[in-house]
């Protein structure tokens, strides 16, 4: 546990610097336009009160520069670095998206190669529109017979390192949206072998560096550079995320202009105030915090283990390809066995026993389970899948897994698609054709079309399919998806 007994960590610089200013009255001459909650509608005060709209504040001489931090925001994050392990540790309020896309931009220019996974996030694919970059995709393992995919393995990735020498990164998925593990270590040696670095999406594991029951953290285990969504596991508000970094082996000076392109020139004071809580709320009680969501996540898994039909996912007595370790905060529910679908029993959680998943899919539902959350919460979890099982009015077929499509083959770099001339075909007109758009069911925000990939009917199967699901689909023109966009 990467946890440090500096007494500084008790503190909480920027948020005590917002305070003290936003209890500093004056004639308020600046922006926002609501002027420290006097101007705000009557229906938004009526739902959040006006309180905090008194620290919805601009970057004030006292409040520090987003972008040349001097005074409380470098405090904040010389704190966070050293709470979570990194050397130095940059705050974002875009999201762990634009830290994804600063990451690419900060190792890889026009037609330089990066290696990542197919089912990398779509800000990575942004990354690579911005920056030129040529993807060499490696496709996780697959275990069809609980329809999830684990990790890319060392293996590999040194074969695709053997193929393309002059390769300048690495990124990985680590844990993944279901809280697998791959072995990150390997492939962190592999990458210094080549001296290059290797950059980790870890969005959603910003909580392993505070208990030794959690799987090591991604920087603990050698990566060079780690982004993580403090909102979506820890204590800070949405769109709330950090990016650590550690080594020689990036520039820092190119990963702060990198990310001064993708952060907003007015950033909230909010989430940049919750960062720095929810780094002091770590750093001082973190392991009891995570103590308690761990065994919430044991019990809800024990328990929902032992309805019929209805079986978790488990920690592996023996490491698979793929996947090394669990994060047994995240809790993943198979129903396949129910002869009922991840997507009905969704809507039925949600509509009527008042639980709402993470992330529904056709076989599995998976669960967050973090430190926010109640004893009455697993209790509600738990009933509300013994009452799924126990009702014999509910029939809807099982649906078949989502099997990974084959590697695409990339006709275009993304930025050359992206850029180059298009034209709108109906869908049965486009296969054969290059995609022009980024296309994506969202949750979990993996493209299954993107800019510079020859469509295939597999693909198009997919998207169809869970369209007709109910599912959303982002990116694309035409929501309905009667037609695409393809490069001309």
């Amino acid at each position: 546990m990467l946890f440090s007994s500096n007494p500084a960590q008790a503190r909480m610089p920027l948020l005590e610097a917002l305070r003290s200013r936003a209890q500093k009255p004056d004639a308020a001459f600046y922006a926002p336009g609501h002027k420290r909650g006097k101007g705000i509608p009557q229906a938004l005060e009526d739902l959040l009160g006006s309180a905090v709209f008194q620290a919805d504040l601009p970057e004030l001489p006292e409040l520090d520069n987003l972008f040349a931090p001097q005074g409380a925001i470098e405090a904040a994050q010389n704190l966070a670095a050293e709470a979570f392990g990194a050397e130095k540790t940059w705050f974002l309020v875009n999201g762990s998206t634009c830290g994804v896309m600063a990451a690419i931009l900060a190792t890889c220019g026009a037609g330089d190669k990066i290696i990542l996974p197919r089912n990398s996030h779509q800000s990575a694919i942004a990354g690579l529109i911005h920056s030129g970059a040529i993807p060499l995709f490696v496709n996780p393992e697959y275990d069809p017979q609980l329809d999830l995919a684990y990790s890319i393995t060392p293996e590999a990735v040194e074969r695709v390192l053997k193929q393309n020498p002059e390769t300048k990164a690495i990124m990985m998925v680590y844990p993944t949206y279901h809280g697998i593990c791959g072995d990150l270590g390997a492939i962190a040696r592999l990458a210094h072998q080549h001296d290059i670095p290797l950059l980790v999406d870890e969005a959603h594991g910003a909580h392993l560096a505070f208990h030794p029951d959690l799987p090591p953290s991604a920087l603990s285990l050698g990566a060079d550079l780690s982004v993580q969504s403090t909102h979506k596991l820890l204590g800070a508000m949405t769109q709330a995320s950090m990016l650590h970094l550690q080594g020689n082996r990036i520039d820092p000076q190119r990963l702060s202009q990198a990310l001064q392109l993708f952060q907003s020139t007015s950033p909230s004071y909010l989430l940049l105030a919750s960062l720095d809580a929810a780094r002091q709320q770590m750093a001082m009680r973190g392991e009891e915090l995570l103590s308690r969501a761990i065994a919430f996540g044991d019990r809800a898994g024990n328990q929902i283990g032992q309805i019929s039909h209805l079986s978790v996912l488990n920690p592996l007595k023996t490491p698979k390809e793929g996947f090394s370790d669990l994060d047994r905060t995240r809790l993943t529910v198979f129903v396949h066995q129910l002869n009922l679908n991840g997507f009905d029993i969704d809507e039925r959680l949600t509509q009527t026993l008042n639980v709402t998943a993470e992330l529904p899919l056709p076989n599995h539902l998976t669960f967050i389970i973090t430190h926010g959350n109640t004893a009455t919460d697993i209790d509600q979890l738990v009933c509300a899948f013994q009452h799924i099982a126990q009702d014999s009015s509910l029939s809807s077929p099982p649906l078949p897994p989502i099997f990974p499509p084959p590697l695409p083959f990339l006709a275009l770099s993304p930025r050359e698609a992206f850029f180059a001339p298009q034209e709108t075909l109906p869908l049965q007109q486009t296969p054969g054709r290059i995609s022009a758009e980024l296309v994506c069911p969202y949750p979990p925000g993996i493209p299954v079309l993107m800019p510079g990939e020859t469509i295939s009917p597999n693909s198009l199967n997919t998207l169809q399919r869970i369209l007709n699901l109910g599912g959303c689909i982002t990116g694309c023109s035409d929501l309905t998806l009667k037609t695409l966009k393809v490069v001309r």
